[in-house]
């Protein structure tokens, strides 16, 4: 609150230090943050990630562990209202930090085995229907707003049970290009969660799901056992 002078952030997490190469850090800057600029900084050189005032409320700011640390230096201020910095992080490997952030990735059909390799490793995987889409175009995002049949994996309670009727419900988000829309029958969703939200991984409709998932196991091929059904 109130920044003033500035700070190096360092993160550190427990692994070992020869895995930090193979780390990349996501910064989201809280909706109403201001007051300082962000930079990335290393020996004494420093690069603006987030500039005071901007106002972007899904943006994330990633790079390599090894790039550097934070640098959060407060800005001239006219006036002496209040002013709050803030941030959430998240540490993750290089490789999902790229699946997450390439913008064609969210859009571009899954392979079967990388279909079969999203059941095993993702966050959530539900067999559910498309009940309504709300696009954000600010944002450019798309909200997916699901009924859900069955609930085979969830890290955090994104889908819960709703109203007196029982049924499970919840929302993921995927980028606004990717032209989401309603429509009959189920899929199997997969993906992970970033910075408290369901982002949409691969999500084949479910009796392709079901196709893929047969001729693997028949073949000793599948990576990991759920049920199909």
């Amino acid at each position: 609150m109130y920044p003033t002078g500035a700070l190096i952030v360092n993160l550190r997490p427990n692994i070992s230090p020869a895995s930090y190469k193979h780390l990349t850090v996501c910064i989201k800057p809280f909706k109403d943050s201001a007051g300082a600029n962000i930079y990335l900084e290393k020996t004494g050189e420093l690069k603006l990630l987030v500039r005071d005032g901007e106002r972007s409320p899904s943006r994330v700011y990633c790079f390599g562990y090894d790039q550097g640390g934070l640098f959060v230096e407060a800005t001239p201020q006219q006036d002496i209202s209040r002013k709050i910095t803030g941030f959430q992080y998240e540490l993750m490997s290089k490789g999902i930090a790229a699946d997450l952030h390439t913008a064609s990735a969210p859009c571009r059909p899954c392979s079967d085995t990388e279909v079969l390799l999203a059941v095993c490793t993702s966050d959530f995987v539900i067999r559910g229907s498309i009940q309504n889409v709300t696009n954000e175009a600010e944002e450019q995002e798309s909200i997916i707003h699901v009924g859900v049949n069955k609930l085979y994996r969830q890290k955090s309670k994104v889908f819960q049970l709703t109203g007196e009727s029982g049924n499970w419900r919840g929302q993921i988000k995927t980028l606004l290009e990717c032209g989401v829309k309603p429509g009959d029958g189920d899929f199997l969703f997969t993906g992970r969660m970033h910075f408290g939200e369901a982002r949409l991984g691969c999500a084949p409709r479910f009796k392709d799901f079901q196709r893929m998932y047969k001729e693997a196991k028949d073949k000793g091929l599948n990576p990991c056992e759920i049920g199909p059904d």
